[in-house]
């Protein structure tokens, strides 16, 4: 049965955990594996590993770092960063990950997300979208690369091509609220919910646990991610990994 969920977003640049703004000047934070370990201790409901270099250098998954976050951790964990060929993906999922991400890759040959949905099932194909508000295109734009490559394609027409392909989640990243730790795009959300009834899990510009109670609240069924909200702390952002406590949780997902 699904329900709504609290991911924390892991960010890994150049080997080590970094948390960017509006996807840019990234900000090291510390070592992957030692994030996972903390929030092994916190019992996140599942994580999401974003490598946001591979695109950009045009290589493939970091296999290694995919082995070593699946011996660590203990909870469902999404992998994204370079995949571009079922292989990759069926190789992802037999290291151990429970789901396998694409961008660049599925906005260039969305094809291929139907390929590697029947080769792992669909359940454990997500997509991520990586958006910009473009008054112009009706809404907002798709970008690629890490946000450095823009499409022209408008996201409302890319998901409703994802409805016809069929995914098993859609992750919707505003780059313009990146690590702005102000709040949901709401209007983005509306957009996409609209359009499609496919799972969603959205991302960038969580800054309070009021932020994330309160999208959970308007969507139901949803999933809140966040970067800057659990690896930052206080005004001067002092690195510090927290996440919900179990009352804290319930709070959110309105659990009684």
């Amino acid at each position: 049965m699904l329900r709504s969920r609290i991911l924390p977003c892991l960010l890994v640049h150049k080997k080590g955990l970094v948390k960017t703004v509006n996807f840019k000047d990234p900000k090291y934070v510390g070592d992957p594996i030692n994030a996972v370990k903390i929030f092994n201790e916190k019992e996140v409901d599942e994580l999401m590993v974003l490598d946001i270099d591979a695109s950009v250098e045009g290589r493939g998954p970091d296999f290694e770092l995919i082995r070593n976050l699946a011996v660590e951790c203990r909870m469902p964990f999404c992998y994204g960063g370079g995949v571009t060929t079922v292989e990759q993906a069926k190789q992802i999922i037999n290291l151990g990950a429970e789901k396998v991400a694409l961008s660049s890759a599925a906005i260039q040959n969305i094809n291929l997300l139907k390929e590697i949905g029947i080769a792992v099932g669909v359940q454990s194909v997500v997509v991520v979208l990586d958006v910009k508000k473009k008054a112009f295109l009706g809404g907002y734009e798709l970008y690629i690369h890490n946000g450095k490559k823009s499409t022209g394609i408008k996201l409302k027409d890319f998901v409703q091509q994802l409805n016809k392909i069929g995914v098993g989640e859609i992750v919707v990243n505003s780059i313009d609220c990146d690590g702005k730790m102000q709040g949901y795009d709401l209007s983005l959300i509306d957009l996409v919910r609209e359009a499609t009834d496919v799972p969603m899990t959205v991302l960038g510009g969580a800054g309070s646990y009021e932020d994330l109670k309160s999208v959970v609240s308007k969507y139901k069924i949803i999933g809140v991610a966040a970067g800057s909200l659990f690896v930052f702390k206080g005004k001067y952002k002092a690195v510090l990994i927290s996440y919900p406590n179990i009352q804290e949780k319930k709070e959110i997902l309105g659990i009684k």
